[in-house]
């Protein structure tokens, strides 16, 4: 399985901030990849990082075998990435339809079909799609962010804490929502609850303190009481 995505000790810089100071990691096509640490462990950065963001100041971000460390954001996102960050990133003043219109990049029969599929993937969407996106619960809006990313032909998505601030019940309908969509793209996951990342994840690289400490597969890091203690105060 070939590699999508490299990272080769990436440093990056917020301000006066040294807030990555060496993250690798590889990521492969057609798996998820999930990104696991403390908060303030550098795993947003990371993400932002690879969208150009937050720019590298050492290391490479390697993209289908072209370098991407150096471009701009809109460039990156056009080469075939969809982001998916921390705070949504819908607009709450425009319906559903609207958010879903201004995201789409072709429209063609394939985008089309892909809408579709969205739709019948995250039925809620259908339901409000003539609502301001306001109008959505939290669960809602994060579907809806994730649509948005996936709904053009992008062969990565990252997509930043998706559970973070839902009820139980609505961690459950975005879960199952990543784990159709994993079939169809790569994906990289950062994501505080464990029990999401573990069902929906196949590696992880662990971050701690803005560098990559351990990697492996998921079933490796369950089995490992100790790593998770050390890393992710999970008793």
């Amino acid at each position: 399985m070939s590699e999508l995505l490299t990272l080769n000790h990436v440093e990056t810089y917020i301000g006066q901030y040294h807030i990555l100071q060496g993250v690798s990691l590889e990521v492969k096509k057609g798996e998820v990849t999930v990104l696991l640490g403390r908060n303030g462990a550098g795993k947003t950065t990371t993400l932002r990082t690879i969208m150009g963001l937050n720019p590298a100041s050492k290391g490479t971000v390697v993209l289908k075998g072209e370098e991407i460390q150096t471009l701009p954001t809109y460039s990156i996102a056009k080469k075939g990435i969809g982001y998916v960050p921390e705070d949504q990133g819908i607009f709450a003043g425009l319906t559903v339809e609207e958010n879903m219109k201004v995201a789409i990049q072709k429209n063609n029969e394939e985008t089309a079909k892909r809408l579709d599929w969205i739709l019948n993937c995250f039925p809620d969407l259908r339901k409000f799609w003539k609502k301001p996106g306001g109008y959505l619960s939290g669960g809602q809006k994060q579907m809806l962010s994730i649509a948005r990313a996936y709904v053009n032909e992008n062969e990565l998505l990252l997509i930043d804490e998706p559970s973070k601030g839902l009820a139980p019940i609505m961690v459950e309908k975005v879960m199952e929502s990543i784990l159709q969509i994993k079939d169809q793209t790569t994906i990289v996951l950062v994501e505080q609850n464990f029990m999401m990342a573990s069902t929906i994840g196949d590696c992880f690289y662990m971050i701690d303190d803005g560098r990559t400490v351990s990697h492996g597969t998921m079933n490796q890091l369950k089995e490992n009481e100790e790593m998770k203690r050390k890393y992710l105060g999970i008793a």
